[in-house]
């Protein structure tokens, strides 16, 4: 007998019948539904929570940071990173103790935050920040060549200026100066993007004019013009 034929009370009785031999799947399903709300709320107040504890300690290491208490920044980074490894704030950590130990005058070990956050953090922009920290480290080091490389393995994006900028400042280490020069320009023309100071890139630009100038002075017994004022090396001494 199909529904369409069937009276109310046929059809409630047919429900009653389809329950009863189903209400243990039934039951089932209602159980296992609970499970999941319940089993996803739980997770995703853990992980909340998580994530504050994180945030927390890492607020601890920036003010241990900005009292000079560098023993302790470090003491609370290495804790933040080993608790929550997988947390954004351990990513800072690593950024944060790459630079005590520039200010420390370690520059070497700088070299594995950095390259952790490079390799492995999941923010993009953390990661190409990590990048051009190493590469001026690699830099300050001698190490122009590694530096070059470093760069190069990486789409800058709205990071571009600033790439060209310390692919510049390694090709000047190099005493590469058309490919130097070539990067400063690349970095001035990129400047509305940010990121650089397109007042020091000019600066660089001369200072490298001149210092190509000066070789070519001395082999004619000319004498190499005047600087109008003192320009700074074009190396980039921003710290991580």
């Amino acid at each position: 007998m199909t529904d369409e034929y069937m009276t109310d009370d046929e059809q409630l009785e047919q429900v009653k019948r389809i329950v009863a031999e189903n209400w243990l799947w039934v039951a089932g399903g209602i159980a296992l539904g609970f499970a999941l709300i319940f089993g996803y709320r739980y997770y995703d107040g853990y992980r909340n929570e998580r994530a504050l504890r994180a945030a927390a300690q890492f607020a601890d290491m920036a003010a241990a940071v900005e009292h000079n208490d560098a023993a302790k920044a470090r003491q609370l980074g290495a804790g933040l990173i080993q608790t929550y490894p997988t947390s954004p704030y351990a990513d800072q950590a690593q950024l944060a103790l790459a630079r005590l130990s520039i200010d420390a005058g370690k520059p070497a070990d700088a070299v594995a935050p950095l390259s952790q956050v490079m390799n492995n953090s999941k923010d993009d922009e953390l990661r190409r920040i990590a990048r051009l920290r190493l590469a001026r480290v690699l830099i300050d080091q001698g190490k122009p060549d590694d530096a070059i490389k470093t760069l190069a393995e990486d789409k800058p994006g709205t990071f571009a200026a600033q790439f060209h900028d310390v692919r510049g400042d390694a090709f000047y280490a190099k005493k590469d100066m058309k490919d130097a020069a070539a990067e400063y320009t690349a970095a001035l023309a990129g400047a509305e993007m940010g990121g650089v100071n397109p007042g020091l890139i000019q600066l660089k630009i001369v200072d490298l004019n001149a210092a190509a100038a000066a070789p070519a002075a001395a082999s004619t017994g000319a004498a190499a013009p005047p600087a109008a004022a003192p320009v700074p090396s074009p190396t980039n001494k921003a710290k991580p």
